[in-house]
């Protein structure tokens, strides 16, 4: 049976602790414990923590690791210092993306990339794909690591004093491995929620001995629900809303990961061609007067004419405004640009904006 829910390593402490639990990238995963509003608002105030061990892992090692990892990634990892990460894109040759994704360099040999949840099969067999010719190891590591994302402001405490795990010291985009019971544990000073944080990879065990011990301190767990609203409202991308297989990086305004000033890789002619000639489209952010709100997939009009639709909206918990991420044509994507966002039968006036909502609260 192909189509059979996978779980996470946490699933029956997600149960135990009354979860809303609902399919997400072929996983059951906790949508929400308390609820979203109060989720989210534990990490943009104090702390959470979010069960991510649905991501997947896959490490490369070899002599061509650095070739290879530079040949399918569109940020350039050239000259990076060991246990520096990079954010950015595998994309296909026409320019649309295979996955975004996170790159830890371990080392000049080994490297070790982090996708998502959604994407692990069809990135894996692609990643295997184009690795023909280059002297490399591929290992999918995702069955073998439970995640975990601890987020907000008191996340390098938390961290700290629950789990001791000395944390003070890792910059932001970079990760440490720690020898823990017997094991090596990642942690990295990474999220997907706009504040600090970190994200823990070890195995099943480890991860649900961290689980039952921040528990235990009273950390808030956070569902995928609050995951959403708050890399929503810093402007951070969803696979599968603001980049897919038919959305660029540079029509998704994500062209600052995309180098090309470094040598070949997949897809380099098509975004180049792109980013000399401009798009024809691209992601911006929208408001909207009043308290409707914006979904996905829902048009967005100038004059009763279509010029593109929502890909991902809410009210921000965090500044009370109808807000929305959507891909429009040009040139309706200028900054101030009114347009009206269409909301079953009725129309609503909105603006472009900026799509970064919130300001970021990363450790400098």
């Amino acid at each position: 049976m192909e189509n059979q829910m996978k779980t996470t390593c946490l699933h029956d402490k997600h149960v135990a602790l009354g979860a809303l639990m609902s399919p997400f990238g072929g996983f059951d995963m906790p949508i929400q414990y308390k609820g979203i509003t109060e989720e989210h608002n534990a990490v943009r105030k104090h702390v959470g923590v979010f069960d991510v061990s649905h991501m997947g892992e896959v490490r490369v090692k070899g002599p061509d690791a650095y070739k290879y990892v530079s040949h399918i990634f569109v940020n350039d990892v050239t000259g990076a210092p060991d246990g520096q990460i990079f954010y950015g894109m595998m994309c296909y040759e026409n320019g649309g993306v295979v996955d975004d994704l996170l790159v830890y360099k371990v080392n000049d040999n080994e490297y070790f990339l982090v996708i998502n949840a959604s994407n692990i099969d069809k990135d894996v067999a692609w990643i295997m794909k184009n690795a023909e010719g280059f002297d490399v190891e591929i290992t999918d590591e995702s069955p073998i690591y439970g995640e975990v994302a601890v987020q907000g402001p008191e996340a390098e405490e938390t961290v700290e004093k629950v789990l001791g795990i000395p944390v003070k010291d890792i910059a932001f985009y970079n990760f440490k491995t720690f020898p823990i019971d017997g094991e090596e544990v990642i942690v990295s000073r990474t999220g997907y929620t706009g504040e600090d944080g970190f994200e823990i990879y070890g195995s099943h065990d480890y991860i649900r001995r961290v689980w039952d011990k921040l528990m235990e301190a009273g950390v808030q767990p956070c569902g995928l629900g609050c995951r959403d609203t708050l890399r929503f409202e810093v402007g951070l991308p969803l696979y599968g809303d603001e980049l897919a297989d038919d959305i660029t990086p540079i029509e998704a305004s994500l062209s600052m990961f995309v180098k090309l000033d470094k040598p070949e890789f997949i897809g380099k002619e098509a975004l180049a061609a792109q980013k000399a000639e401009g798009v024809k489209r691209r992601i911006v952010g929208i408001e909207l007067e009043g308290n409707a709100i914006p979904r996905h997939g829902y048009a967005v009009e100038v004059n009763g004419e279509k010029v593109g639709e929502i890909t991902t909206g809410y009210r921000s918990i965090s500044t009370g405004k109808s807000v929305a991420m959507a891909m429009i044509d040009k040139p309706y994507d200028k900054l101030g640009t009114e347009v009206e966002v269409r909301i079953r039968k009725k129309t609503f006036p909105a603006k472009v904006v900026k799509k970064r909502f919130y300001d970021k609260n990363y450790k400098k």
